[in-house]
């Protein structure tokens, strides 16, 4: 028996549900059609999927069969997605796809700029974290990408965008806010800190030998702000994030951390609509969209 798509989709849908009933009704099929995909894919795979004959507990192997599974599901129907938009992509398609923090400067200006230029083009915008930018780019799903650092791509062209300095971000009444000189490093890593992916980018020894034994890590920027908005929380973030948290937050900068984060633009040199995508570059790098 071959592994079918559809095979791998009706087990997640029983592992995420619990039970065959409710699974059914999510995948359109009866609990018998249901009962009996799952009986085949364990005939085939020679072991158990499920402790029991109940489904709300996935044996060890069950386990590793669902992650790997579950992350082929959703690859198969975003491609399908992407061949859909595509082909009713009759005046074109472009697909840029970038950090936050870059996203919120970028993307309403080369949308308006794009979308007036060549009328019915379709365009795709996608913010995400750096290596999900550099993998998009890698697998032939984005056209441009915008990530921080610098990073050799096969058949991906990177061009240096801009440099940020690194900062502290809290609550706008946080005492190292509001004191009358800018804090040192160990001033910010002394009070509850929040650890978040774009520290990474940070060189200094000094820094990362404190920042290594915090006890958070929110990689989401929303969420990040979310917690450092009560006060109770600081974290480090380049100047540009800053442009765009609310006012009961701020930034400011650290006496003594000087590091820059570097921005660059990704161009895929195998895009589907050449023209589209330098038309986009062109406009990022010349007309100040960032």
């Amino acid at each position: 028996m071959a592994i079918k798509i559809e095979t791998l989709r009706c087990f997640c849908t029983v592992a995420q549900t619990g039970n065959l009933v409710e699974a059914a009704d999510r995948l359109g099929r009866t609990q018998s059609a249901v009962s009996m995909t799952l009986k085949q894919f364990e005939e085939h795979l020679g072991k158990k999927l499920f402790e029991g004959e109940r489904k709300n507990q996935l044996s060890p192997l069950g386990m590793q069969v669902f992650e790997t599974a579950l992350k082929q599901v959703r690859q198969f129907d975003q491609t399908i997605l992407e061949i859909e938009a595509a082909a009713k992509a009759e005046h074109g398609l472009l697909r840029i796809v970038s950090v936050p923090s870059v996203a919120a400067l970028v993307f309403p200006k080369v949308l308006a700029h794009i979308t007036q230029r060549f009328p019915g083009v379709k365009v795709e915008l996608r913010d995400t974290d750096t290596q999900q930018v550099l993998d998009a780019l890698v697998e032939g799903k984005a056209d441009i990408g915008i990530a921080s650092g610098q990073h050799a791509l096969n058949g991906v062209r990177s061009i240096p965008l801009f440099q940020d300095r690194f900062g502290l971000v809290c609550a706008s009444d946080h005492p190292l806010m509001t004191q009358p000189v800018p804090p040192t490093i160990e001033q910010v890593l002394s009070v509850p800190f929040i650890r978040n992916a774009l520290c990474e980018h940070i060189q200094s020894p000094r820094f990362h030998e404190s920042e290594a034994q915090a006890d958070v890590t929110i990689h989401n920027t929303h969420s990040l702000i979310t917690m450092v908005r009560t006060g109770d929380w600081v974290t480090v973030l380049p100047q540009t994030v800053a442009e765009f948290i609310p006012e009961a937050t701020a930034f400011r900068e650290i006496e003594d951390l000087p590091d820059q984060r570097q921005v660059c633009l990704y161009v895929n040199e195998r895009a589907r609509f050449k023209n589209l995508t330098q038309e986009a570059v062109t406009y990022i790098l010349e007309k100040g969209a960032v």
